[in-house]
């Protein structure tokens, strides 16, 4: 007798054998009693029990005393089986030691030529569920780190987009849960041993780790500075990159104030020497001026046929009038310390600048813009001083421009009363300023002293006024300064 027409070859002994050699366990019910007929060796070596000590057992006796595995339940089981054709359950036998095996258990009805009779295939899945609760831990505590760890981590891929972020490094990135994060360039500027770095650069470096540094930008705040290393995981392939952070701030922050502080402490011994060299020079200096003047007065006595030279002549006997009371303004601004009681009208002191500002905007084609207050605008200062700064705040946005369109030379001087205050500011169309000017001792200029800006933040906060620099809406900077109002 064939066994099955679709396998000719194979006689009912060999399927026999195939059962009693499968390694997933069987056993054989009688569809109306339940009870055992038969038992594969697998399912006898895992109940520890034999076929014939298997036969007279009934559910009560190889199942977990579990509520959930009564012996009703199983017996309902088996025959949604006889009546469906299959069932599938998670069953907890017991072997003949003791040991509770849960198993992934599948009743299928088979046709038996004594009858129907239910076929039991089930297997051990102890193992496959401690991997699964070990799983669920790993992740709980993935889950965990990942939301109250105070470590910045990021998981990105071999382009640099960022695939995962742990909370922590949401706000300092300034990125929103939940939200595509997209590649990590459009939040950091990237840096690799203290310069400005690509993300091909750094991922060339990551071989299999680097150190990294991160710079964020935050709007009206210092930039955060974070910094760590940069890992190819090798187990992924190279595909993965995990980058570890620690947030720095306060310490580059601390390294900013302290350079500042000592840019600050150099400043200061410069300008004591400074102002020893002004009394110096302020006293060498009168005697040769007016020397130099009465000269120049002869001169033009002698040469006053010839109109070229004399208006050369003029306009050198006004520059060292000028060089004489600025020399004479610096002595005694130097030399006392006490309140300015000094009173003028910083209309009057801007007319008096003009001259020399238009000297030097000629020439480098600024156009200069004079927008005076319509009443006067009556200040407490030193009058020649004040003017120095200026001319100071002018020559420098006149500077400026060179390097700018033509068309945007443009300088626009005002001056006006707010409050209790006196105010003139400097407008340009240049480039802008990248740092506030006031806060750096030296200027970043390839020529010049670098000292006007801070001799002109001396002068005007010595008088109780103060002075700033800003960048305007429509391009370039606004130099600016207030003294107070007489009276």
């Amino acid at each position: 007798m064939q066994a099955d027409p679709r396998a000719p070859e194979l006689t009912a002994q060999d399927f026999v054998a195939m059962a009693h050699a499968s390694r997933m366990c069987l056993l054989l019910h009688d569809a109306a009693s339940k009870d055992i007929l038969w038992a594969n060796p697998a399912a006898c070596e895992m109940l520890e029990w034999s076929v014939a000590e298997l036969r007279p057992l009934k559910a009560n006796d190889m199942s977990s005393s579990a509520q959930q595995y009564d012996r009703v339940i199983g017996r309902a089981w088996l025959q949604e089986a006889v009546d469906k054709g299959a069932s599938r359950i998670e069953w907890h036998y017991r072997a003949k030691s003791g040991r509770v095996i849960p198993t992934d258990a599948v009743a299928v009805r088979v046709e038996l030529e004594r009858g129907p009779a239910v076929l039991v295939q089930f297997r051990d899945i102890e193992r496959e569920q401690e991997v699964e609760r070990q799983l669920r831990l790993t992740t709980s505590w993935v889950d965990a780190l990942a939301h109250h760890t105070s470590t910045v981590a990021l998981m990105l891929d071999a382009a640099g987009t960022i695939r995962f972020a742990t909370n922590t490094a949401l706000p300092l990135l300034g990125a929103t849960a939940g939200e595509p994060l997209g590649p990590l360039t459009e939040h950091a500027r990237l840096r690799l041993r203290g310069r400005v770095s690509t993300w091909d650069e750094v991922l060339a470096g990551a071989d299999p780790v680097t150190p990294v540094q991160l710079e964020v930008d935050r709007p009206g705040q210092e930039p955060v500075w974070l910094e760590g290393s940069l890992e190819r995981l090798q187990e992924t392939g190279g595909d993965a990159l995990l980058m570890i952070l620690h947030d720095v701030s306060e310490r580059v922050h601390g390294q900013v104030r302290r350079e500042r502080e000592m840019h600050k402490e150099n400043y200061l011994a410069r300008y004591t020497a400074m102002g020893d060299m002004a009394m110096a020079i302020a006293h060498e200096l009168g005697q040769p001026l007016a020397a130099a003047a009465n000269f120049l007065v002869g001169a033009r006595a002698a040469g006053q046929a010839d109109a070229r030279v004399g208006y050369g002549i003029d306009n050198a006997v006004r520059q060292i009038d000028r060089a004489a009371t600025i020399v004479s303004s610096v002595r005694a601004f130097v030399g006392h310390l006490e309140h300015v009681q000094q009173v003028a009208d910083l209309n009057d002191i801007l007319e008096e600048c003009l001259y020399f500002v238009g000297l030097r905007a000629g020439p480098a084609g600024v156009d200069v813009r004079v927008r005076r207050s319509a009443q006067p605008v009556p200040v407490r200062c030193e009058r020649v001083l004040t003017g120095q700064v200026v001319l100071n705040l002018c020559f420098n946005a006149i500077d400026e421009m060179v390097a700018c369109d033509p068309q945007r030379r443009q300088l626009t001087i005002t001056t006006r009363i707010d409050d209790d205050a006196g105010v003139l500011t400097v407008d340009d169309q240049g480039r802008g300023i990248r740092h506030d000017p006031f806060e750096r001792t030296f200027t970043d200029k390839e020529h010049g002293s670098g000292i006007g800006l801070a001799l002109s933040y001396r002068i005007i906060t010595r008088q109780h006024g103060t002075i700033w620099a800003e960048c305007r809406d429509e391009g370039g900077s606004r130099f600016g300064f207030t003294l107070p109002l007489a009276g």
